[in-house]
């Protein structure tokens, strides 16, 4: 459930209001959320890192999680070592996201460029909520007007795994469930949220970024081109035990496909990303 945090530090008119500000409220509120199941809440529009902003994330943490209650915050501060300190804390906005993408082209025109950025500087600090994986080729409800994505379906996939928060809040809409490829939805039914271990194979911020990530015994590894050119790279999977993969790239109209590979002795594959494009590996 998402809630403002409000306080004379915000007058933002979005309601539900005045629940998260203060411990009387903050603690009703919980309480009847805990009863009718509500498993975690999502406070936005925190204002600057004044001292008593900085009490209130921690004493909305606390309280949350006498409740049971996991939380994420929106239109906030950067995390500041809170997963070590709160078990029920899940990430933080805290970075342009991808709502950016629905209210503005430029956004759009430079999602590639961004998003080879945050795995060097933003999520590098701890879990981003950044809402990843935008499906729609138009960014309205219908598809069909908006802002256009740059981007391919497959680099949209690759986000989910660049980008790391241990709840996900992915972009889609109720269409992209029957227009795009059924590889794609089985895709987010099943890459996971949490990593046991977090490789960078290669990269450049700005330029591209190739991240392997590792859930149980299966790796991720997802590869995003920044650039306007078309690129080749050559990567090394020696983590990897088994000698077949699953590769989501894309075609040359950019659209979405996938395909068996057998690695070599070697374990290297070569792989072409498109500008704005991607490739995404998982295997054992």
């Amino acid at each position: 459930m998402w809630y403002n945090s409000n306080g004379f530090w915000n007058d933002a008119p979005q309601s539900p209001k005045y629940k998260m500000n203060t411990a009387s409220a903050r603690k009703q509120e919980m309480a009847w959320m805990q009863q009718i199941g509500v498993k975690g809440i999502k406070v936005d529009f925190f204002g600057g890192d004044k001292q008593e902003t900085m009490k209130l994330y921690e004493d909305i943490l606390a309280d949350a999680n006498t409740f049971g209650l996991t939380v994420i915050f929106h239109g906030c501060t950067i995390p500041r070592g809170w997963e070590r300190m709160y078990p029920n804390y899940a990430g933080s906005e805290a970075v342009l996201a991808s709502e950016n993408l629905i209210f503005g082209q430029h956004a759009n025109d430079n999602e590639a460029f961004n998003a080879s950025l945050h795995p060097f500087i933003r999520n590098a600090i701890g879990s981003m909520d950044f809402g990843p994986v935008l499906l729609n080729k138009r960014h309205n409800k219908k598809n069909d007007g908006g802002t256009i994505r740059k981007t391919t379906e497959t680099f949209q996939l690759a986000t989910a795994i660049l980008f790391q928060n241990p709840v996900q809040n992915f972009g889609i809409t109720p269409n992209n469930l029957s227009d795009v490829a059924p590889h794609v939805i089985d895709f987010m039914k099943n890459v996971p949220t949490t990593w046991d271990n977090t490789v960078f194979l290669d990269g450049y911020p700005g330029k591209y970024c190739v991240l392997a990530r590792r859930h149980g015994d299966a790796w991720y590894i997802a590869a995003i081109n920044a650039e306007t050119t078309e690129k080749t790279i050559d990567i090394s999977l020696p983590m990897l035990s088994g000698t077949e993969v699953t590769l989501y790239s894309d075609a040359g109209d950019r659209s979405p496909q996938i395909k068996q590979l057998k690695l070599n002795k070697t374990k290297q594959l070569k792989l072409k990303l498109l500008p704005g494009g991607a490739n995404v590996i998982v295997a054992k």
